[in-house]
C-alpha cells in the first residue's frame, strides 16, 4: 500500500526523487529492469545452498567449500569485462539473453545435485555460472543506462541497485520458505540429510523456472543501439 502511495505521489511530483515517467513507453529499459531482478532472483542463493552442501553432505570443512565456490567469481572477474566490450559492439539484448541462457544450464544441471556428484563436476557447473553471471550482468547494465536519457542517468543506475537487492533478498527468501516447509525447524544433522536434498532440489528447480522467465523477460527487451 505505501508502495502504491509513494508511486502514486511521485507521479505527480514536480521534482520527484524518483521519476517513473523513465518507464514509460521505454519496454527496454522495463525489460532490462525485470531480467536484473530474476537474475539475481534466480542466482544469489547458489553460494548459499552449495555452501550447506559441501560442508553437510560432502563433509568439507569451511574452507575447502569456500575454495571451491571461488570458481565461479573468479571466472566472472575476468569474463565480465570482456563482456561488457562484447555488448558495445553487439546488441546488448543477445549477450545478455546468453548469459541468461547459460545460467539456465548451470542451475539445470544443480537440479541433479546429489550425495554421489563428485567435486570436478560442482567446480565445472560454477564456472559455467560464472560465465553466464559474466555474460549477463555487464551487457544487462549498458543496456539499462543506454536506454535513457542523460538526465535519467542517476535514476537508471539507482534501479540497478534496487534490482539487485530485492533480487537477492527474494532469492534467499524462496530458499528459506522452501527449507521451513520441507525440514522445518530442527537442525540439520545426518538423519535430516535426506529431507535437506530434497529441499535443495526444490530450491534449484524453483530457481531455474525463475531463470527461464527471465531469458523471455531479457530478449523481449527489443534492440539497443549501444554507444561505440
Amino acid at each position: 500500500m505505501l508502495l502504491g502511495l509513494f508511486l502514486w505521489y511521485e507521479s505527480r511530483s514536480p521534482s520527484p526523487v524518483f521519476d517513473i515517467r523513465v518507464f514509460s513507453g521505454n519496454t527496454a529499459f522495463t525489460c532490462s529492469n525485470i531480467a536484473a531482478l530474476i537474475n539475481y532472483a534466480a542466482t544469489y542463493a547458489v553460494a548459499f545452498l552449495l555452501s550447506l552442501y559441501l560442508q553437510y553432505i560432502q563433509g568439507l570443512g569451511p574452507g575447502a567449500a569456500g575454495l571451491v565456490l571461488v570458481a565461479q567469481p573468479a571466472v566472472q572477474v575476468f569474463c565480465s569485462p570482456v563482456a561488457g566490450r562484447l555488448s558495445d559492439r553487439v546488441e546488448p539484448r543477445i549477450v545478455a539473453t546468453s548469459g541468461m541462457a547459460i545460467t539456465a544450464a548451470g542451475l539445470f544441471l544443480l537440479v541433479f545435485l546429489s550425495p554421489a556428484t563428485p567435486l570436478w563436476s560442482i567446480v565445472a557447473v560454477l564456472l559455467l555460472l560464472g560465465l553466464g553471471y559474466a555474460l549477463f550482468s555487464s551487457p544487462n547494465t549498458n543496456a539499462i543506462m543506454s536506454s535513457v536519457e542523460r538526465r535519467y542517468y542517476g535514476v537508471a543506475s539507482s534501479m540497478v541497485a534496487t534490482m539487485r537487492a530485492i533480487g537477492q533478498l527474494a532469492s534467499i527468501a524462496i530458499a528459506m520458505m522452501i527449507f521451513s516447509l520441507i525440514i522445518g525447524r530442527v537442525p540439520v544433522t545426518p538423519e535430516v540429510y535426506p529431507r535437506f536434498m530434497a529441499s535443495v532440489t526444490a530450491i534449484f528447480f524453483v530457481l531455474l523456472i525463475l531463470c527461464i522467465i527471465g531469458v523471455a523477460a531479457s530478449y523481449a527487451r527489443g534492440s539497443i543501439r549501444a554507444p561505440e
